[in-house]
């Protein structure tokens, strides 16, 4: 269901919404002026109708389609941050439970040239208990309590216990421990009254101040809580069946409140994208008074303001390029041997526009490097690493593994270097994937791994399609 607003742009007259779509010269949306990145909700709605390009002159925008639930930000496309993880697909033993991410953004892709809109999803192990719970038995009923009461009819009970097996790992036995029955004494109780509550105070006799004579207000009660008994004869109830009171705090009159003229409308307050200016007006022709109702309506109303300027964008570092070789200059062989090099790696500036701030910071990194690609090292083998995700997480029979890798000894080179005296030590870093010489284990030289099925693997449905 569209909300408010949006259900007042879709009632726009046909000829006004389609000149409309002709000004803007793109998809119409609801335009909103704030992106939440933490639920991927869109919030503050500047109104509908808008063209998704003049939405998004302002990249800190974010839009949303007519017939869509999902939220798109007007910044260049990016992964959103990881769900939480859905519950276990299962109380006990092992399950499955998944976690998405969304690339979420407009005028553009997210690495690997996913586009907007696109759901990636990681499945993993869980298990949140050992073991299932199992039922247990009852043992046979107890002796019967005596009788609650001495006359007329109560009640008796008796019990059981779960031990005739136990439960185990927090099961239960059905039914309950105890069971009541009726029971006569065959005896005639005596019943005294007693008052029932009082009931509501009735409506005050006035409902303004004034008049001959004062308003007040009564109620009563009943003596039902019990009745008395007639035989054998019960005590009546003491005290008075009415009372009143004088009505107190009462207004004058009431006067409702009207609404004056429509102030003046604010200027838009941005200089670039769209806006929303403002006009107020005051209920005080008249003034409620004396309780009279307020007036009814919005003391405000708004309408979007286009500057048709696209807003600046700051500049936003990509990620990383790969490590250049490890080179020196003038040595052609450093390969394996403890003989210093250096190497860069580069990264872009993605996303300015206009007098949007550049980068901070370096577009490049240099460091020392010794180069070990493809040197053979005596090795050892690793631990068991923890079990992975399963994979492929919406494909059928998904599996997980875990590695014990054959892991070279590093030589023990020097690990930092002066290059200028008086200038500090730069660290030196390893640069290459080297081989490894290992005793083979379960007849393999370098990984042994295990693999195994996720269970009770739930499906990937879009959460936003769940809303709708």
């Amino acid at each position: 269901m569209p909300t408010p607003a949006q259900a007042s742009w879709l009632l726009l007259p046909p000829l006004l919404l389609l000149l409309t779509l002709r000004a803007t010269g793109s998809q119409a949306v609801f335009c909103f002026t704030e992106y939440e990145e933490s639920s991927g909700k869109c919030k503050n709605l500047l109104g509908g109708g808008v063209g998704v390009q003049d939405c998004c002159l302002n990249a800190a925008y974010a839009f949303q389609e007519p017939d869509s639930k999902l939220c798109q930000p007007c910044r260049s496309p990016q992964w959103s941050p990881w769900s939480s993880w859905s519950p276990c697909s299962v109380t006990c033993t092992e399950g499955s439970q998944l976690r998405h991410r969304r690339c979420v953004g407009w005028g553009g892709q997210c690495p690997e040239k996913v586009q907007p809109g696109t759901l990636e999803w990681q499945l993993q192990a869980c298990e949140d208990q050992l073991c299932c719970p199992e039922m247990g038995g009852w043992s046979n009923w107890g002796p019967w309590t005596p009788c609650s009461v001495t006359c007329a009819k109560g009640t008796r009970t008796r019990h059981r216990k779960c031990d005739e097996p136990a439960p185990k790992c927090g099961g239960l036995c059905p039914g309950e421990a105890q069971e009541s029955e009726a029971c006569d004494t065959k005896q005639v109780c005596p019943t005294h009254g007693a008052w029932a509550a009082w009931g509501p105070w009735g409506p005050c006799s006035g409902s303004c101040h004034g008049g001959p004579n004062a308003p007040v207000e009564r109620r009563s009660r009943t003596c039902t809580a019990p009745e008395p008994s007639a035989r054998p004869p019960g005590n009546p109830c003491p005290g008075t069946a009415y009372e009143q009171r004088a009505c107190s705090g009462l207004p004058p009159c009431p006067v409702a409140g009207g609404w004056g003229p429509w102030g003046p409308v604010t200027p838009c307050p941005v200089t670039c994208g769209l806006g929303q200016t403002l006009e107020r007006r005051a209920c005080d022709h008249p003034v409620p008074k004396h309780g009279g109702p307020f007036c009814a309506g919005d003391a405000t109303r708004t309408h979007i303001c286009n500057t048709a300027r696209e807003c600046p964008v700051n500049g936003a570092w990509g990620p990383w390029g790969e490590w250049s070789k490890c080179i020196r200059p003038k040595i052609s062989q450093i390969r394996c041997q403890e003989i210093q090099g250096s190497q860069s790696r580069d990264r872009d500036c993605l996303g300015r526009k206009l007098t949007g701030l550049r980068c901070p910071g370096h577009y490049q990194d240099i460091r020392y490097c010794y180069d070990i690609q493809r040197c053979l090292f005596e090795g050892s083998w690793s631990e068991w690493s923890t079990w992975g995700l399963c994979t492929p997480p919406c494909g059928p029979n998904p599996t997980r593994s875990r590695k014990r890798l054959c892991t070279p000894h590093l030589p023990n080179f020097a690990p930092t270097i002066t290059i200028v005296e008086g200038q500090g030590e730069k660290n030196v870093s390893f640069w290459g994937t080297p081989l490894a010489k290992c005793e083979p284990l379960q007849g393999q030289r370098l990984v042994v791994e295990e693999e195994k099925p996720c269970l009770h693997v739930p499906a990937c449905n879009d959460p936003e399609d769940e809303k709708l």
